[in-house]
């Protein structure tokens, strides 16, 4: 595919984690302390909603950020299965000034991962606001301590594509981040930052740039990092947590 037939490019974030299972309650705590590190990044990100049928509805059905508020929401029947919960929050104040958050988490499925994600941010206001090194390094950086995840990155949608390798936790994001259990990060070219959080893992950051598919720097950058961490062994399918 070409880069030249990339009109509009849309960014997410991510992060995934094999066969944990936990509580309702845990997965709350989880969730309150994401939500937590998420509301410094941006203003609309203090408050957030459950959807409805409208948008003026679901203006109306604004969820409480705290533990017991949280595991009430995630122990409903509706978003319990498999033994995990899901949940799917948005936030904003107009209907095309909104971003959300969907995910589960306490599965213990070898195969189904639990995940948390951040969805596609496009052209609003909120994405020129957010879309930037240093708040897409916060959310990995909120995903990674908050959910304690195998992989986590935030990426541009259309570079995704355009690599297209099989696994998500096979690719290298503008923002990548690498559990400890996983096996220590190589030296790393310019400019990319290495940031290392204890007790945690590693998040790596291509550019302080925005990323863009466009920038042929940026592409071969990208291609390099992910090369040298394929080649430590770091690159490999989720595992059972911890194994």
């Amino acid at each position: 595919m070409r880069h030249a037939e990339f009109m509009v490019e849309t960014h997410f974030a991510g992060c995934y984690w094999l066969a944990r299972p936990e509580s309702v309650e845990v997965c709350a705590q989880r969730l309150e302390a994401f939500l937590g590190m998420m509301a410094p990044l941006e203003p609309s990100w203090s408050r957030w909603h459950q959807s409805a049928a409208t948008f003026e509805k679901a203006r109306k059905r604004q969820v409480q950020p705290d533990a017991t508020t949280l595991a009430k929401l995630l122990g409903k029947k509706s978003n319990r299965f498999g033994g995990a919960s899901d949940f799917w929050l948005w936030a904003g104040e107009t209907p095309d000034e909104t971003s959300g958050i969907n995910g589960n988490c306490g599965g213990s499925s070898m195969y189904v991962a639990s995940t948390c994600l951040l969805h596609s941010l496009g052209q609003s206001e909120v994405a020129k606001r957010v879309v930037t090194a240093p708040v897409m390094t916060g959310v990995v950086r909120a995903m990674a301590l908050a959910w304690e995840p195998e992989f986590a990155l935030a990426a541009s949608d259309q570079h995704r594509e355009l690599v297209a390798v099989p696994m998500i936790e096979d690719y290298v994001g503008w923002v990548t981040y690498l559990a400890d259990f996983r096996g220590p990060v190589p030296p790393l070219p310019s400019p990319v930052q290495v940031e290392h959080l204890p007790d945690r893992g590693t998040l790596i950051t291509l550019t302080q740039e925005r990323f863009t598919v466009s920038n042929p720097a940026h592409v071969a950058l990208a291609a390099e990092v992910q090369a040298r961490l394929q080649a430590a062994g770091l690159l490999t399918p989720l595992r059972p947590w911890g194994t």
